[in-house]
């Protein structure tokens, strides 16, 4: 359909934990809308959604997906997010931009908790969203009213069942619609049929329909007013007070149906025609500037090594076309998007999500504007820390300038990842939310950027010190054709408190070492101090230089820079070096539930416990702090989540510097023996 003919175009972002059945329903919606004549699926790899050879090769969403189409003289485009928890991130920069979510979650009690970090964003942030609760048909004995009150617990906002289900023989059959009070009967694959509402389930349907008028009235005085005079309200306003209550993100309304069978599906996307809000009213919501003509905001940034940079953005406002000037750079073409494939269009209108091709400077969440590029918002939800690490080297060392510049690609388009040129180990580390997330960056500098890259631990910034001083002296001489080479320093070397660095003195007296050498000398030290005797830079000593002697023809820079490296190399071993190792301060957020399993998680990986509290503005929920050794972090957020339904998170920072000793200790030098041997 032309755009000049669609009233209006409106946007839903499909979110949901891993396995949720987001992609499914997506297919689902699309093939209801008539946008697609069959179903694809994530099975088989012809799904819309899950295209790419990353989510074909995982049977699960990896990146942001985007299905455009018409219906009934409205434009929709539908968001289906990666429910994967290493991939937040992509969601939530989706959900700024969506009208409204459907929250997609399984017909599990369970498994709530997962949708406890999702319900706090969408929030925090105002969003409207309805829950589908999805594969209903798996219900089984457990009652959907323990469904729903599992959910509960973990949303902050009131559910508000919209229809509840009818079972025949202890199978899901169909659906009530509490507002309208009609029943229908599915129909695999084809739309419901109605029926007669069941006598055996007017009882069941009248009290879940009072509880929804009772919830809506909670924010509706004239509502309220009708219920206590017994006054049935007409559809239309119950409909009207509904929508309303969405839209302020005051009640979550509940659905259900089965995504695969395409039970239920229709009555949801009736639902979001009638009920969702409009691209005005979320401009309102998110506090768009006013003053412009046309306003878009930038969502996913993609990168491609031959089509270039493809900026996915949704029009709040105006008319973008082709060519014109957007955020001060020219729009190099527009596209509107359906999974894979991207059809050019003259133009987009208010409420559209498209490609904007070739804005070089704009980035994921710049709001744009004819005259200008003015950034995120200051709600723009940032980065998670980064939980997991992995050191790349490209596998052709040609290839190390090409792998720099495909990682800046892969950070714009990836804010989550974090990129670390480690000044202590030299490694270029790649940081990110997981094992999957790191994974899949390293496909895609293959896949995309043609650089084949290998990956490995991160290497532990271990130090070492001395706990005992002592006194050296040091000669260096070497005679060799022409002028030779002179240097002779005695130095006293002692221990330094923790965090003091290294310090040179000199306390030369009566020039035994002329002042010009005495810079070289100091440098000599640090040189040595690069490797100590256990392998790791030194830290946290001071070297005097006492006195020495040197040769008025063979001295010279290099000839004291060469003595200080020997006198270190000679002294340290005698001055009873220790391994340091870096300690952490930890902050891991977890369900109440779950904080005995981290404090003993915390302990078995060697970690001190400094005690726990309530996570400010997380009900039911706590944080553990505790001190760890960064040694043990590297695969701290799989066990983590593997403890807490993948819901636990952490973040971290450098604390200090501590001595370790016994097997870690040697397991360490030993390590580090063998990569030195290595290289």
């Amino acid at each position: 359909m032309p755009h000049t003919q669609i009233r209006t175009a409106r946007c839903a972002a499909l979110v949901g934990p891993y396995l949720a059945g987001k992609t499914t329903l997506l297919e689902s919606l699309l093939f209801a809308a008539g946008a697609v004549t069959r179903k694809g699926s994530v099975r088989d790899g012809n799904a819309v959604g899950d295209n790419s050879p990353e989510a074909k090769a995982r049977s699960m969403s990896t990146e942001l997906n985007v299905a455009s189409f018409d219906y009934l003289g409205e434009r929709w485009s539908i968001l289906d997010c990666p429910g994967s928890v290493e991939l937040t991130g992509e969601a939530q920069a989706a959900l700024m931009a969506a009208d409204i979510a459907i929250v997609v979650a399984e017909a599990a009690p369970e498994k709530a908790v997962l949708l406890a970090p999702l319900f706090k964003m969408l929030d925090d942030h105002r969003i409207p969203h309805l829950l589908f609760i999805n594969k209903i048909d798996a219900l089984g004995d457990i009652r959907v009213r323990d469904v729903v009150a599992a959910y509960q617990e973990v949303s902050a906002r009131k559910l508000v069942l919209r229809e509840v289900p009818l079972r025949e023989n202890g199978q899901i059959t169909g659906l009530i619609d509490l507002v309208s009070e009609r029943a229908w009967r599915f129909n695999p694959h084809k739309p419901s049929e109605p029926v007669a509402l069941p006598d055996n389930a007017r009882d069941w349907e009248a009290e879940a329909r009072q509880a929804m008028l009772e919830s809506a009235a909670d924010f509706d005085d004239g509502l309220l007013e009708k219920l206590l005079e017994e006054m049935a309200p007409d559809s239309a306003e119950l409909y009207r007070t509904l929508a309303q209550e969405l839209a302020d993100d005051l009640i979550v309304p509940v659905f259900f149906g089965s995504a695969e069978n395409d039970n239920g599906i229709r009555r949801l996307l009736k639902a979001l025609r009638h009920e969702g809000p409009e691209v005005a009213t979320t401009a309102a919501r998110i506090d768009l500037p006013a003053g412009t003509a046309v306003a878009a905001q930038v969502v996913k940034t993609m990168m491609g090594s031959h089509a270039g940079k493809l900026s996915l953005a949704r029009v709040w406002r105006g008319t973008v076309t082709d060519g014109m000037t957007l955020g001060a750079e020219r729009v190099s073409g527009l596209f509107q998007l359906f999974g894979r494939d991207q059809t050019k269009v003259p133009q987009a209108v208010a409420g559209d999500f498209v490609a904007l091709g070739r804005l070089e400077k704009a980035a994921t969440g710049d709001r744009l504007t004819e005259k200008a590029d003015l950034g995120p918002p200051a709600d723009w939800p940032a980065a998670a820390p980064p939980v997991h690490g992995l050191a790349l080297r490209a596998e052709n060392r040609n290839d190390e300038v090409k792998l720099s510049a495909a990682l800046q690609k892969l950070r714009e388009e990836d804010p989550s990842l974090t990129i670390d040129q480690s000044a202590e180990t030299g490694e270029l580390v790649l940081w990110g939310q997981g094992d999957v997330h790191l994974k899949l960056a390293m496909d895609r500098l293959r896949s995309r950027f043609n650089v084949a890259v290998k990956g490995q631990p991160p290497q532990v910034p271990y130090k070492e010190t001395i706990r005992k001083g002592t006194s050296h002296h040091a000669r260096f001489k070497r005679q060799t054709g022409g002028h030779g080479q002179f240097a002779d320093i005695h130095v006293e070397v002692r221990p330094l408190p923790r965090g003091a660095g290294i310090q040179f003195e000199d306390g030369v007296v009566g020039g035994a070492v002329p002042r010009q050498y005495i810079p070289a000398v100091e440098a000599g030290v640090r040189e040595a101090a690069v490797r100590g005797p256990l392998g790791f830079p030194v830290v946290d000593f001071a070297v005097t230089l006492t006195g020495g002697q040197f040769h008025a023809v063979d001295s010279s820079d290099m000839a004291f820079k060469t003595v200080a490296r020997q006198a270190m190399a000679d002294a340290l071993p005698g001055c009873e070096p220790v391994l340091l190792e870096p300690m952490l301060t930890v902050t891991i957020a977890v369900p109440s539930a779950f904080t005995p399993k981290v404090q003993r998680l915390v302990s078995g990986r060697r970690g001190q416990l400094l005690g726990f509290d309530a996570r400010p503005g997380w009900p039911g929920w706590d944080e553990v702090k505790a001190c760890m050794p960064q040694a043990d972090m590297q695969d701290l957020i799989v066990e983590l989540r593997s403890l807490t339904f993948g819901v636990g998170s952490y973040s971290a920072e450098f604390e200090r510097l501590q001595e370790v000793v016994g097997k870690a200790a040697d397991r360490a030098v030993e390590i580090r023996r063998d990569m030195l041997a290595a290289q």
